[in-house]
């Protein structure tokens, strides 16, 4: 009698398991993981690959690629004159200002200017009443025609060789002429004074009086400034002044750190018993198309302390501190075009403006670089942005 369903079902389980349990790869695998959790292996599936222990293998190196050159401000080390120089504190003042006052006396009928106006040589900026002074021109006219009359009736009775004629009054009449022309010639004037005009260009930075006033001779009108004409002044130590002659070229600062150029004019002959300093004056080298610089602004000027000397200097920002050394960074060129970085210690000399004395390390000529000199490695690849002098 054959078995039922189920039996026959359970035998068939029975026997997928033993063998199973009986594959020696299954059998190596389960008995290993039970050594090391000390619970009895799991069965695996047949024909199943065992899986690789033990640490993953090492990638091998990477290779990388070209590195780029690291971009670099440069300098050329130069050979020149140098001259040390000391700051000294100056101004801007104008060769042609002040105050315009009357000429003659009157009540100002109109001015013609205002504060910030600017005016041309000869430019009428005031008009005072000229009908008195109009009035004294047309009594003199008057007067020396009656005068003329008289020296031209003695005249020619002198022609005539006539008896009567005298020569005492003769002499007179000429004088009376010459007094009534002198007059006439003064009467002018005065009116000529009454249009008070400007005695140079410039601008008006003053008004001292306006119309209907009246003015004595002398009495102020207006104050303007020549700010076309400009000059330095400053006061320069006695010490240093030996240096400063007559059109020696001086640097100076004004704000916003724009440096111009600058001639000795003149050094007035007096000291300063309190300061020790003497006044000294520099003509400007400036240009006329550009807005002047107000005047008494302050500028600073490089006042020379000896005679030039010729020395090689290396600019102030290719220098670096190692401790009690000094060094740059040169650029050099490989023979394959390659721009690198090499370190040279430097013995330098005194500080002459922006740059220093070398005294040995650099040659003239010699490319150092005086940005981005503290990232920059021994042999580190660059690129020269540009070139200070």
């Amino acid at each position: 009698m054959p078995p039922p369903p189920r039996l026959r079902v359970f035998a068939f389980a029975c026997l997928a398991t033993s063998v199973a349990l009986a594959s020696p790869v299954v059998a190596e695998r389960g008995g290993e993981r039970a050594a090391q959790t000390g619970k009895p292996a799991k069965p695996g599936k047949p024909g199943a690959a065992p899986k690789r222990k033990g640490p993953p293998a090492k990638a091998g190196p990477r290779k990388r690629g070209p590195r780029r050159a690291m971009a670099v401000g440069v300098d050329r080390v130069i050979e020149g004159p140098l001259q040390e120089t000391v700051p000294v504190i100056g101004r801007i003042v104008g060769r042609e200002g002040g105050v315009i006052s009357a000429r003659t006396p009157g009540p100002v009928e109109v001015i013609r200017v205002h504060v910030g106006d600017r005016v041309k040589k000869g430019q009428i900026l005031a008009v005072l009443v000229t009908e008195r002074l109009r009035a004294q021109v047309a009594l003199q006219q008057a007067e020396l025609r009656l005068s003329e009359q008289e020296l031209a009736r003695l005249e020619r009775l002198r022609t005539n060789k006539s008896a009567a004629f005298p020569k005492a009054r003769y002499d007179d009449a000429q004088q009376k002429v010459a007094k009534a022309k002198a007059n006439l010639s003064i009467a002018k004037l005065a009116l000529s004074y009454a249009f008070i005009r400007a005695p140079y260009p410039g601008v008006i930075t003053k008004k001292h009086t306006e119309a209907g006033a009246f003015l004595r001779q002398g009495d102020n009108v207006v104050t303007m400034i020549n700010d076309r004409n400009l000059e330095l002044e400053a006061d320069v130590p006695i010490s240093r002044v030996a240096g400063l002659s007559k059109g020696r070229v001086v640097m100076f600062e004004v704000a916003g750190g724009q440096n111009f150029k600058a001639t000795v004019r003149a050094v007035v002959p007096e000291q300063n018993s309190l300061t020790r300093t003497v006044a000294v004056r520099f003509s400007m080298v400036w240009d006329r198309k550009k807005a002047p610089p107000p005047i008494n602004q302050n500028v600073t000027l490089q006042i020379p302390v000896g005679a030039a000397a010729t020395a090689v200097s290396v600019h102030k920002d290719a220098v670096i501190s190692r401790g009690p050394a000094k060094m740059v960074f040169l650029v050099i060129k490989k023979p394959g075009g390659t721009m690198v970085a090499v370190p040279r210690i430097v013995k330098l000399g005194d500080a002459v403006g922006s740059r220093f004395v070398v005294l040995r390390g650099l040659l003239p000529g010699d490319l150092v670089i005086v940005r981005g000199n503290e990232r920059v490695r021994p042999g580190m690849a660059v690129r020269p942005l540009r070139r200070r002098s």
